[in-house]
This record gives C-alpha cells, sequence and structure tokens, in this order.
C-alpha cells in the first residue's frame, strides 16, 4: 500500500520552500500525499523560531500527534526546520515518539532518515554546516511538489552574514552562501518550459546575492574579478527569460541597498513593482543596538530615491517594537520615520527575546510588555492609516491581476494579485483558471486588500497540471 504524508509549515517563504523540498522527495520515492492529516502515515512539522511562541507552537503540536500515532502502525512524526536546528536533541527530550528531527542542512536527508527509523528508534540529524553540494545545498535542485504550479520560489542563495542582534537566522541557517549564477537562470528557464509565468527569488539577504562567488574567484587567482552584489545582474537574466512574466525577491537589507537595483528594477519590465524594504526601527540608536547598519535618513533617502526610480512602486516593509532599551523618543523617531515613509503595508511585531540571540541577554533592558503593547496600537494606527490611502489611490485604476481562486469568504467573488503584490478580490461572470491573467477596474479599497470587477480576461496559464516533480539530475 503507498504510504502518504503530509508536511505543516511555520515561517517564513524559506521554510515553505523546504517544505515543497520534502514533498517533492516524499513523492520521488512513491509516496502520495494525504487529502487529510487523520491519513496519513508520516507528518512533517517544518519548523520555525523566529517568534518567541515558536516552541509552544511545536511542542502543542506534538502534544496533540502523539495520540495520532499511538492510533496506527507505523505511523512517524519528523521534526525539521529552524527550531530543530536550534534545539537539537531537546526535542526528543521532551517528545520521545519523534522519529526524526533533522536541521536545516540536511532536508536532502528527508528520505532516508526515514527510512533508517522505520524499526522503532528514532534519530536526531543535525549539521552544523551546510553539505557543499549543489543537491544539498539549494532547495530548488532537489524535487520539489509546488503548491501553486503558475508560479515557483527559486533560492538564490542560502544563511546569512549580518549580525542583527535580534536575529536567531544566522545560527540556524549558517554562513551565506551564494548559488551559481547560471544554475539560477537555468533553473528559471526551465520552470519557464513547464508553464510557470512568476518566479520569486528566495534569499535572507538577495541584494548581498554573488559577492562570495566573486571574492572566491579572486582568490583562486583571477584578479580582474571586481568583488561585488550581482543582484543586479541577476534580475536582469531572470527577467530576460522567455515565458516569465513576473519577477519577484525578498527580502533585502536597507544597508546592502544600491542604485544600480533599482535601476535594474525600473528597466527590466518582467520585475515587479513591489520592494519589501525592512525598516525595523526608526531610531538611529535603536538601529545600532540592533547591528543594522543604517540610520533612519539614510533609510529614507534610499526609500525615495527608489520611488523616484521606479514607477508606481508599492513599498512594505517590517517593523519591531519595544526592542530591549527602546525609550519613548526612540519609539517617536520610529513613528515619524514611519509616517514619511508611507508604506503600502507592514509586518508589526512586539519584540520577543530568541535564545542564542545577543539581544535576549539584554535583559535588564527588556521594555515593559504593557508599554510595548501600547506602542504596537501607536504604530499600528499610523500604519492603517498609510495603507488605507495608498489602497484609495488605486480606486479608478484598471490592474492587472493574476488569478489565485476563488475568495474563500465569497465564492461567487474570484481573488488575484496584481504585480505591487496587492491583493484584489473581484467579480466574474465566469470562473477563471488559476494562473490566468486578468484586467480588473478597482472600485474599493481596505486596509489589506483591494475589490473590484473584471474587465477583460488576458491570457490563459500554460502550465498542464497542479502538481510538478522535478527528478534529481
Amino acid at each position: 500500500m503507498t504510504r502518504k504524508y503530509a508536511v505543516r509549515t511555520f515561517g517564513c517563504q524559506m521554510n515553505a520552500h523546504d517544505s515543497e523540498r520534502i514533498a517533492g522527495l516524499f513523492e520521488h520515492e512513491g509516496m502520495e500525499r494525504a487529502a487529510h492529516e487523520d491519513e496519513a502515515d508520516v507528518i512533517v512539522l517544518n519548523t520555525c523560531c523566529i517568534r518567541e511562541n515558536a516552541d509552544d507552537k511545536l511542542y502543542g503540536t506534538l502534544g496533540w500527534l502523539k495520540p495520532w500515532k499511538e492510533a496506527g502502525i507505523d505511523r512517524q512524526i519528523v521534526v525539521a526546520g529552524c527550531l530543530a536546528q536550534k534545539d537539537k536533541e531537546r526535542v526528543r527530550e521532551r517528545a520521545p515518539f519523534v522519529d526524526v528531527v533533522m536541521g536545516t542542512h540536511n532536508v536532502h536527508r528527508a528520505v532516508d532518515l526515514l527510512k533508517a527509523t522505520a524499526g522503532g528508534a528514532g534519530i536526531t540529524e543535525i549539521f552544523d554546516e551546510a553539505v557543499i553540494d549543489d543537491h544539498a545545498l539549494f532547495p530548488s535542485a532537489l524535487p520539489v511538489r509546488r503548491e501553486k504550479s503558475y508560479n515557483a520560489w527559486v533560492t538564490i542563495q542560502i544563511g546569512c552574514d549580518n549580525t542583527c542582534t535580534y536575529c536567531i537566522v544566522p545560527s540556524v541557517r549558517g554562513a551565506e552562501i551564494s548559488r551559481p549564477f547560471a544554475d539560477i537562470v537555468a533553473e528559471v528557464t526551465d520552470l519557464a518550459a513547464q508553464g510557470v509565468t512568476e518566479v520569486t527569488l528566495l534569499g535572507q539577504n538577495v541584494n548581498s546575492y554573488g559577492r562570495d562567488l566573486s571574492l572566491e574567484q579572486r582568490r583562486l587567482g583571477d584578479h580582474d574579478v571586481r568583488v561585488r552584489p550581482q543582484f543586479a545582474d541577476l534580475l536582469r537574466s531572470v527577467g530576460a527569460v522567455e515565458g516569465i512574466r513576473r519577477v519577484r525577491f525578498t527580502s533585502p537589507h536597507p544597508k546592502d541597498m544600491t542604485t544600480d537595483v533599482l535601476h535594474a528594477m525600473a528597466e527590466t519590465p518582467d520585475v515587479c513593482e513591489h520592494l519589501h524594504y525592512p525598516l525595523q526601527s526608526g531610531s538611529d540608536r535603536v538601529l545600532a543596538l540592533m547591528h543594522r547598519g543604517y540610520t533612519g535618513a539614510r533609510y529614507l533617502e534610499r526609500l525615495a530615491e527608489a520611488r523616484r526610480i521606479i514607477h508606481d512602486l508599492a513599498v512594505t516593509t517590517d517593523i519591531i517594537v519595544g526592542f530591549p532599551g527602546e525609550t519613548e523618543a526612540d519609539f517617536t523617531a520610529s513613528l515619524e520615520v514611519a509616517a514619511e515613509a508611507k508604506f503600502d503595508s507592514a509586518y508589526l511585531f512586539i519584540y520577543s527575546p530568541r535564545e542564542g540571540t545577543a539581544a535576549a541577554e539584554m535583559t535588564e533592558h527588556f521594555v515593559d510588555p504593557a508599554v510595548a503593547g501600547e506602542r504596537f496600537d501607536r504604530m499600528k494606527v499610523v500604519l492603517d492609516r498609510t495603507a488605507v490611502l495608498k489602497h484609495r489611490e488605486r480606486i479608478g485604476r484598471t490592474e492587472e491581476v493574476i488569478v489565485e481562486g476563488r475568495n474563500k469568504r465569497d465564492e461567487t467573488m474570484l481573488t488575484g494579485r496584481t504585480r505591487q503584490n496587492k491583493l484584489v478580490h473581484f467579480a466574474s461572470n465566469e470562473m477563471l483558471r488559476v494562473g490566468t491573467y486578468a484586467q480588473v477596474l478597482i472600485t474599493d479599497a481596505a486596509r489589506f486588500h483591494l475589490s473590484g470587477h473584471l474587465v477583460e480576461v488576458g491570457d490563459a496559464p500554460q502550465h498542464k497540471v497542479r502538481l510538478s516533480v522535478q527528478a534529481v539530475g
């Protein structure tokens, strides 16, 4: 009987892509995806450790899964991802019924580890560093089960060399390693041949992509090579791939944003007019404590430059309130920068300490939770106001959207996304296939979405099936 699996993902796009990779490996082995977790023989929890409650989510979920495992023969539980990388043996100490614990550097070993524990003995395998092998190193090089057939994530780098004091990512993802330029373009070309029209380039700090590649060339004796990021070149090359209509990326770091990247965005028609540009704080003092490498004024200068160069640019951001040592004056500076920046949308967080980070050691400077909560509410008012104003500016415009499916709350409506990554709910007399391009007149605006009605159906999707599995070459 064919074994079935289910994967539950916590966290960022990198984790989601790792989950697709695990699913692809399982299906390459002959397993099938379960319609419901109760039908699965294997359940994978692909974890995140960015937020403070990540541990509670994992161990609470494992508590629910314990009776699930005991109720069936040969059922297996896999814990993967960043929290597994951080907690290591602690996972099986707290939940000894877990079969496999694997980290961020050995996802390529998922099937082998599953087989190794088939006899009942659990295993924890955590590599401290990435395996220097293309098929192991980069998620996109392995079999993948994509959730959406018209678009795809493409890994361009792994790891991070920054030292942001609040961030656990360098500890669990390792040092920054860029994927070879030609391999990325070749994968995008292959995806386009499969009918994919939209790709998102993934990395922890995409605009430093390629710096390590050129540095290595110099070390090998090619002294004519200038050590520099190559992200602008990559955007132009990926955008030139025939069949690709939209290129997105996440996430850049403000300290590494250069004018050549902005010009590449403006001059490459397929690169979308959307920039996720994490601010984190508007206070220069707090930014220094965070080790962010820029000031509030420098951030705003580069943001203004981006808007001058790139027509109709939408900008989203991340902001943390209540960072250790943040004073009322610091928070006021953040409010002022956020108001001046006029973001289209923002992910707003109250600081939460992560074990293993420098900021977690600043206990004597922790902000009172009530104060942090009140600052969160005040910041949200500013962000909500500018987001609604930005959305209202689009009323009366006809936008190109790519259809994502039916509206989950109202099945008479369809849902799509613009080049600026704005969600649009729109009325249509016909059901359009997922991946269809359409023109939609915007008639209303809210905090998180736009509303409108179909004007014209554009290009039909080219993908033939929803499920795509790549074999290892």
